[in-house]
């Protein structure tokens, strides 16, 4: 992915591929390739069906799995070879934030206590400022201060996730990574959510990888969409071109699937019709063929390479 020169790279994924042995000798590729750029206080979203390797990605970069080949940059260091105490002390700088809050929280454990575990585990606070700096990161993701001593099971899908955005931000990350972090919520607390997202990087200029299954929603809030298909990056642009400029056939069939109230309900609604190909399956040529309607010989034939066709654009497609 190619971007503005004067943006600042903070953490890159270099020909990352990760396989799984599902048989002998029967592997499953989840990612393929991958080469993305993370920049300083920007928001890189990372979308695609379910299933098409977006979580298997993003737990490289907390070092949650390492990747069957390549490398995952933080600021030049592979911390994909990070071992012990480094990789303890490295995890302080990039946090993520899941899908479920309720699979990253103890029910046994007081709010107060969840966000600040990983205070206490660095040594960063004292017992006895426990309770004043959970009162503090409440108050930062809007939340009130009397929330401390409740349980998790007392508290709404929102605010169980604005608890995850705090306890995320408590060790003051370069980088948060969103794991379909809004997606299991109603969609008026889901746009509070995302507001809220944007406020803490603007006022903390955070960097923030943000894996979505919804293109709409991360044409809001990305400034740099990645599409992804059958673990393959298919097209890389900047979020607020992502309606007018995409280029790829799948790009633009997930665009044009989206049903929204301030659509042209004269226009036909179009969707892919053929289903996903399994990814024991993968076609010999282009992943996307078998239900591209564009489809040539070479696709067939031939896995198009990363192509750049304007500042910030990238696409994987025989068409260019």
């Amino acid at each position: 992915m190619s971007v503005d020169n004067d943006f600042q790279v903070v953490l890159e994924a270099k020909h990352v591929t990760r396989k799984f042995q599902v048989a002998k000798d029967v592997y499953l590729t989840a990612n393929n390739d991958i080469n993305l750029k993370f920049y300083k206080g920007k928001t890189l979203g990372l979308v695609g069906e379910s299933g098409c390797g977006k979580s298997t990605f993003m737990k490289f970069l907390v070092s949650l799995d390492t990747p069957t080949k390549g490398e995952i940059l933080y600021r030049g260091e592979d911390i994909t070879k990070l071992k012990g105490e480094k990789l303890r002390l490295h995890r302080q700088n990039i946090q993520m934030v899941f899908q479920d809050p309720n699979s990253s929280f103890s029910p046994k454990m007081k709010i107060k206590e969840i966000i600040c575990e990983p205070l206490l585990n660095f040594k960063r606070i004292k017992r006895s400022e426990v309770d004043q700096t959970a009162k503090n990161y409440l108050r930062l993701v809007e939340l009130p201060e009397d929330l401390i001593n409740r349980y998790p099971h007392s508290l709404s899908g929102g605010q169980k996730q604005r608890v995850a955005i705090a306890r995320a931000l408590s060790l003051e990350p370069e980088v948060i990574i969103f794991d379909e972090a809004t997606s299991a919520l109603d969609v008026s607390v889901q746009k509070n959510i995302v507001d809220l997202i944007k406020k803490l990087q603007k006022e903390n200029n955070i960097t923030i990888g943000f894996i979505c299954h919804d293109i709409a929603l991360i044409a809001d809030i990305a400034d740099y969409v990645a599409v992804m298909y059958l673990g393959n990056i298919v097209e890389t642009l900047p979020g607020d071109k992502l309606s007018t400029d995409a280029k790829h056939p799948y790009t633009k069939a997930l665009i044009d699937s989206i049903f929204d109230i301030g659509m042209d309900f004269s226009q036909k609604i179009q969707s892919i019709d053929s289903e996903i190909p399994s990814p024991l399956d993968i076609p010999a040529g282009c992943p996307f063929c078998d239900r591209c309607d564009k489809v040539m010989d070479i696709c067939k034939k031939e896995r198009p390479t990363e192509k750049t066709i304007s500042q910030g654009h990238d696409i994987a497609c025989h068409l260019f």
